[in-house]
């Protein structure tokens, strides 16, 4: 079982509260090929759209017997810890989700999985936990350098790869993606992608003592893109993309009976919250309230990676910490700034708390981070 984080600024980067996966697991990669073009032509929920139906997926067929799916989303792709015993189930799973991909958003997902043993074989070392956001509910956190690296492989190589093949594809009836791109009420989002550069415990050290020098800039708690209860704002009538991408996932209900319930549930939801909170059992002050704390605007995958709403003051001087850290030699860095955050979010029951959402920053902020990241680490090459 994989040891669990239930206070994110205290042992988000404490290797104690982390499990080093044996040569026996694997990491599952899943990455949405193109991301460059999709963005420029206002693809950007589609793809948050498709990572968010890779952690639908494998959810499920990862959580059993009281343990929970390690899983993290990544913007344009997923990255998930996968036992052995559950290895060839999950390729399945990732050849079918590709192939819907393509099929039904024309949307190429370069899927992937990596032997952690050629990881270790390598001396690069993979640790996982899960935060907890509820008994049911977990995200995937990582650190160590392996699962960069597995990330890096299944770009990179395709002996890793796995060719799209159709199949079934349970848990997406509860993907959606109604919401509203949600603006900074406090100056600007800055999505942040954050990777050691000093190898091992040691680097772990030195990003444990940043990150707790950003969170004295501006605690999570006032960082989160969600904000408060009463700064958000449910969709009454959500746009018909955000509903045609629902009527994409394979479903054994009709057409115009899922087209009306989508409608239906956003507008009572909103008319709930439109009275004071409650109508009949739809308590939607209960799911506004707890929505910020079922999100994973800060997560670890070998580093960290948030999404945070920052004032410009906040903005300047976690800027000039990450550089005193560049060039210190400790870490490299990328960042995006977008004016507002996108939400895709995984469903349930949101009357019993059974949700999760996922945060990104507008037009792909977690993939424009990561593209200035890429520049900076092939500069740095040619200047060694």
């Amino acid at each position: 079982m994989l040891r669990r984080i239930v206070d994110f600024e205290q042992q988000a980067l404490d290797l104690s509260h982390y499990q080093q996966l044996p040569d026996d697991w694997y990491i599952a990669v899943a990455d949405v090929v193109g991301s460059t073009q999709l963005a420029r032509v206002g693809r950007d929920k589609d793809v948050n759209f498709i990572a968010g139906a890779a952690v639908a997926v494998l959810t499920p067929a990862l959580t059993g017997n009281d343990e929970l799916a390690a899983i993290q989303f990544g913007g344009d792709g997923v990255l998930a810890a996968v036992p052995g015993d559950k290895a060839e189930q999950i390729k399945t799973l990732l050849a079918a989700l590709a192939y819907w991909s393509k099929e039904a958003f024309s949307i190429e997902l370069r899927i992937g999985m990596v032997p952690v043993k050629a990881l270790n074989q390598s001396g690069l070392r993979t640790y996982a936990s899960l935060q907890m956001v509820s008994e049911q509910r977990a995200f995937g956190l990582f650190l160590g350098e392996g699962i960069q690296a597995a990330d890096d492989w299944v770009k990179q190589d395709p002996q890793w790869h796995i060719l799209p093949v159709q199949g079934v594809l349970p848990g997406l009836e509860n993907l959606s993606c109604r919401w509203d791109p949600i603006p900074s009420r406090r100056g600007s989002i800055l999505s942040i992608i954050i990777d050691p550069l000093v190898p091992g415990d040691e680097g772990i050290q030195a990003l444990n003592k940043l990150f707790r020098e950003l969170n004295s800039i501006a605690p999570g708690e006032l960082t989160s893109p969600l904000g408060t209860r009463e700064q958000l704002t449910p969709p009454a009538i959500p746009g018909w993309r955000s509903v045609s991408r629902e009527l994409k996932t394979p479903n054994t209900g009709t057409g115009i009976k899922r087209f009306l319930k989508a409608y239906a549930g956003s507008f009572i939801l909103w008319l709930a919250w439109r009275i004071g909170g409650k109508l009949g059992p739809v308590d939607a002050k209960r799911y506004l309230s707890s929505l910020r704390y079922r999100s994973d605007f800060r997560k670890q995958a070998g580093g960290p990676r948030m999404v945070l709403d920052l004032t410009p003051d906040e903005v300047a001087a976690t800027l000039k910490r990450l550089d005193a850290a560049e060039a210190r030699g400790e870490i490299i860095y990328g960042t995006a700034t977008s004016e507002a955050s996108t939400l895709t979010c995984l469903v349930g029951d949101f009357q019993a708390d059974d949700h999760i959402h996922f945060v990104d920053g507008q037009a792909l902020g977690f993939w424009r981070a990561s593209v200035v990241l890429k520049e900076k680490r092939i500069a740095r090459a040619n200047k060694m």
